[in-house]
């Protein structure tokens, strides 16, 4: 069904945009939670098992359970899913972002400290530049890994092409169905 291509093409930019703005909003929140998570970082080592715990119960919570969840409390819409998203991948990015930092060696951040510099300065010049690839590679790899999931949101009410897919598999429309899979499948490779 071609005819409908515009409207598949329109509602799988929104499902591209609720991963990306889940995935943003995410990244951002893990940044700050993944120092303290962090065992060698942390300013507040009592922080650090609680930091980690909240990261674990948030990667517990598949984002499909908590757009179910946000579906309920803001309605129907891709607001749902992007709280959904986001919610999930704070935890995921705030693990990866946690362990690449523990990982990293510490040296050049000692190194900076010893000529006077605050922690924050060390860990600006020397620790970020050290853990970006890793970091921006897991960022990059849960955005892909949303466009996908946000994917399966639409069919619980969350917006995007996936609510356009639950209402073919509903009118057993499978040419129309076909072809949204058709689109999924390109778009996905596309990011890939």
């Amino acid at each position: 069904k071609l005819d409908e291509l515009p409207i598949f093409l329109w509602r799988t930019a929104e499902t591209v945009a609720m991963a990306a703005v889940g995935t943003t909003i995410a990244t951002v929140l893990a940044i700050p939670m993944a120092m303290l998570a962090s065992r060698n970082l942390t300013p507040w080592p009592r922080l650090y098992r609680p930091a980690r715990w909240l990261l674990n119960a948030l990667r517990g919570i598949d984002s499909f359970v908590f757009a179910l969840l946000f579906v309920a409390a803001v309605g129907l819409g891709p607001f749902a899913g992007v709280l959904g998203i986001a919610l999930h991948t704070w935890g995921s990015a705030g693990k990866f972002m946690a362990d690449t930092i523990e990982s990293a060696p510490l040296g050049p951040m000692q190194a900076v400290e010893a000529t006077g510099a605050s922690r924050l300065v060390a860990a600006r010049f020397a620790l970020v530049p050290e853990v970006m690839p890793a970091v921006l590679s897991s960022t990059l790899y849960l955005f892909e890994f949303n466009v996908r999931a946000s994917t399966v949101l639409g069919v619980v009410g969350a917006g995007g092409i996936g609510q356009e897919l639950k209402n073919s598999m509903d009118l057993l429309d499978f040419a129309r169905l076909a072809t949204i899979i058709v689109v999924i499948l390109v778009v996905v490779t596309g990011i890939d």
